[in-house]
């Protein structure tokens, strides 16, 4: 268990007041100037160092994804960073705590990672649906400036920062980069086709980093305590402290900062105090946010909650936002509920989501009701087979991947229900 000096949001629950001065005391903003000092390579070499994964679902390197920014501009193009607050998964309620409770620390890792990667503004795009915390964050960026901590000379360092506060008008798909940086350039919210990558031409044509709120919070204090230090918690490859977000069946439903690799039954009984009903209820966790494939309650228990760990078991960490389901749920109906979110968020640029996501969503409700046939689960399969891997950009595996999980570990279930409504024997004539 993590322990209390190790944490890094200290104000997550917002028992203290979120302004500069109440962040300057729990330590943001200490001689930001000395931590810029060593340079910008060995900050990009420090991060590399630590371990730190994207937070945001797909877990990529952060160091690794910030060297590939241009060292210096050939064409006289600036760079900027793009820090995605546009928190839409279902289940992810982690980067909304941050900039409710803790502002600062974000600001102050938007101006060091955007010093590192050479840019000359960062964009915080958030999410539309966030009216107190976009004032918050407006906030506590205009505070940042009148304590010249941004702008000419940023916290006197030498370096001019901007950070622009950007809402978004709540479409899930601009929490995909391309989308988002198509997003803030005022055109329809549609993920590009990749290449060029955002590094070489993203937002207006520049060189762009995306990251998450979290994976940029977390860089000033990785950088005050050392790699080494975040680099000792949880496995190899799986790095550091992350914000777990429990929702569902549990007790006392939270966000928590734990160490990687916790195991999920351990975070449950220790934050969550356990299942509703006991550990027995226990059906299945989604243990990455909506659009990763279910676990059932008997392989999830001691499996370790990071990103290797949870490949194991079919699916994934994605944004650590575990929605826990007891026995009373059900759990056709769940799967087509996220189906149905999915259908109603494809931005429609490709055939295949476009058309194959409502597809699925109608063929989940006839298998939810037991309206249909037994092929039509290996149709309905087949069909995710064709969706997933074949758009421009991930919604159409997490449109796909629920189903998947749903079949390969609740296919019975299914099937009891078109046997119940007399589907059975006509399918066998």
């Amino acid at each position: 268990m993590l322990a209390d000096k190790d944490r890094i949001f200290t104000n997550l629950y917002g028992y203290q007041d979120w302004g500069l001065k109440a962040a300057q005391h729990r330590g943001d903003w200490d001689n930001t100037k000395a931590l810029m000092g060593v340079g910008q390579d060995a900050i990009i070499d420090e991060i590399k160092a630590s371990g730190l994964r994207g937070r945001g679902g797909a877990g990529f390197p952060t160091g690794m994804k910030w060297s590939f920014m241009p060292k210096e501009s050939k064409d006289g193009r600036p760079s900027f960073l793009v820090i995605n607050a546009d928190e839409s998964e279902p289940g992810s309620c982690k980067d909304r705590e941050i900039i409710r409770h803790d502002p600062h620390k974000l600001i102050e890792g938007a101006l060091i990672a955007g010093y590192a990667m050479r840019a000359r503004a960062a964009y915080i795009y958030i999410r539309g649906e966030f009216i107190r915390e976009a004032e918050t964050l407006f906030k506590a960026v205009a505070e940042a400036y009148d304590a010249g901590l941004l702008g000419k000379n940023a916290a006197g360092s030498g370096y001019d920062f901007d950070v622009f506060v950007h809402r978004g008008a709540g479409a899930y798909i601009c929490g995909e980069e391309t989308a988002m940086i198509e997003s803030l350039e005022g055109k329809k919210g549609q993920p590009r086709l990749k290449p060029p990558f955002p590094a070489g031409a993203g937002l207006y044509g520049c060189p762009t980093t995306v990251n998450n709120v979290e994976s940029i919070a977390v860089v000033p204090t990785i950088l005050r305590r050392g790699a080494s230090w975040f680099a000792s918690f949880g496995r190899p490859n799986n790095a550091g402290t992350k914000l777990f977000q429990i929702s569902g069946h549990v007790n006392k439903p939270c966000v928590v900062e734990e160490a990687m690799s916790i195991p999920f039954g351990e975070l449950i009984e220790k934050h969550c105090g356990g299942i509703i009903g006991g550990r027995d209820n226990l059906l299945a966790v989604i243990p990455g946010g909506s659009s990763v494939p279910l676990v059932p309650a008997d392989q999830i228990w001691d499996c370790p909650m990071d990103f290797d760990g949870l490949k194991e078991v079919g699916s994934g960490l994605g944004t650590a936002a575990a929605i826990v389901m007891d026995k009373s749920t059900d759990i056709v109906r769940a799967i087509s509920r996220i189906s149905y979110f999915y259908k109603h968020e494809s931005c429609g640029q490709c055939t295949p989501c476009r058309e194959g996501v409502g597809w699925m969503w109608r063929v989940m409700e006839r298998l939810r009701t037991g309206d249909a046939h037994v092929e039509e689960i290996d149709m309905l399969q087949q069909v995710t087979k064709q969706v997933e891997g074949h758009t421009i950009c991930a919604l159409g595996d997490a449109a796909a991947w629920p189903i998947q999980g749903l079949i390969k570990h609740f296919r019975p279930e299914i099937e009891r229900r078109i046997a119940e409504a007399g589907n059975m024997a006509e399918a066998a004539e």
